[in-house]
């Protein structure tokens, strides 16, 4: 049954009906043969990207949606309640647009932004590296100045839609210290940039997930967002966004999988009558439900106080949302050993947003 949302304009709730309309048509009918395959779904982003679901959050001036992000993050609910995997890149897409449409220049802006924005293109973001997650100021990726641009030297890990991606969001070492870090915009194109075998996950497996190698990579000044040394702070600003999406694409998993396991208990029938109507299981629904309510009203908070320009914060949501995919694994222990696992591998994509290890980057998307 579709979630019962309060949005704050027609136009919103235009953009919502939308979503659904394409996740049910595009999204539901394709999930199972990419995740079993890993196989990556093309015509989906080509889709997402001419509905106008790829820029939702930033200006019209640029070709975004420009919506509020408590609209973009209901957006991204609805998207992972039926493929969580796309969900997740569409934020990480989102993410990698950030530093340019944040800190770059006019002049950068009018050059690349508004084909980032136009659905035509997808990026990733690259920060993390094999010995720098969480402690993001240890990174080692280096770039050298010289005449013109930099030389790149390096590796990094951990990266969505790593090989697939058109551009990256590029962090590396231009000096010592938190201070030295730059941030690049990084065509995939570019000479010298290679990418390592996908990574294999429990879940999330219709997107890749690789390191990238700079070898002697060139990247033209030009290419240089914001001031050298800004790195971190450009960085950490687009994560304090990016934990918000990766909030609502594990809430739209828990409630997918409170869906699922709601209409399950009204098909099973024990001891001559439906296991819903069971006391026991009840309660571990509604203990579900309002998991799943309690996370959602979470980042939706956050939204709206990053809407109004206040602070805002991480909390205990990926508690409450990975809770309520594990019960509702339970409650399918009857089905099917087929059926077990498609409800384990939702459990399986809800774990990768449990854990945030390297400092809020997204699940497997550094």
């Amino acid at each position: 049954m579709p979630v019962d949302r309060l949005l704050p304009s027609a136009e919103a709730r235009d953009v919502v009906e939308l979503v659904r309309a394409v996740a049910d048509k595009v999204l539901a009918p394709s999930v199972a043969e990419h995740e079993t395959a890993e196989t990556y779904p093309d015509h989906v982003f080509t889709i997402l990207g001419e509905a106008g679901l790829l820029s939702l959050p930033y200006p019209t001036e640029w070709g975004g949606g420009e919506q509020p992000y408590e609209v973009y993050l209901q957006v991204l609910e609805e998207l992972a309640a039926r493929w969580a995997a796309v969900a997740v890149a569409v934020s990480v897409h989102t993410l990698a647009c950030h530093p340019l449409a944040a800190y770059g220049t006019d002049r950068q802006k009018q050059t690349w932004l508004p084909e980032m924005l136009s659905g035509n293109v997808i990026g990733a973001y690259s920060l993390s590296e094999p010995q720098a997650g969480s402690d993001a100021g240890a990174l080692m990726c280096r770039a050298n100045a010289l005449e013109g641009g930099y030389r790149v030297t390096g590796t990094k890990a951990w990266i969505t839609h790593g090989g697939i991606a058109d551009f990256y969001s590029l962090f590396a070492r231009t000096g010592e210290g938190p201070r030295g870090i730059s941030s690049f915009l990084v065509a995939k194109d570019t000479p010298g940039l290679t990418f390592g075998r996908p990574e294999q996950k429990m879940g999330l497996h219709a997107v890749p997930t690789t390191t990238a190698h700079y070898d002697g990579t060139y990247i033209c000044a030009e290419r240089r967002i914001g001031r050298e040394g800004q790195g971190l702070q450009i960085a950490f600003s687009a994560l304090d966004s990016g934990r918000l999406g990766i909030a609502a694409v594990a809430v739209g998993l828990a409630q997918a999988a409170l869906d699922e396991a709601v209409a399950y208990s009204h098909q099973r029938s024990t001891f001559g009558r439906k296991i819903i109507d069971h006391q026991g299981l009840a309660f571990l629904l509604a203990d579900m439900a309002a998991a799943v309510d309690s996370a959602r009203a979470t980042y939706l908070d956050a939204a709206r106080r990053r809407d109004a320009d206040l602070p805002h914060s991480r909390s205990d949501e990926g508690d409450h949302r990975c809770r309520a995919g594990s019960r509702g694994v339970r409650v399918h222990t009857r089905l099917p050993r087929r059926e077990v696992h498609a409800r384990s591998q939702d459990h399986a994509d809800l774990r990768g947003h449990q854990s945030d290890p390297t400092n809020g980057d997204q699940p497997q998307s550094r």
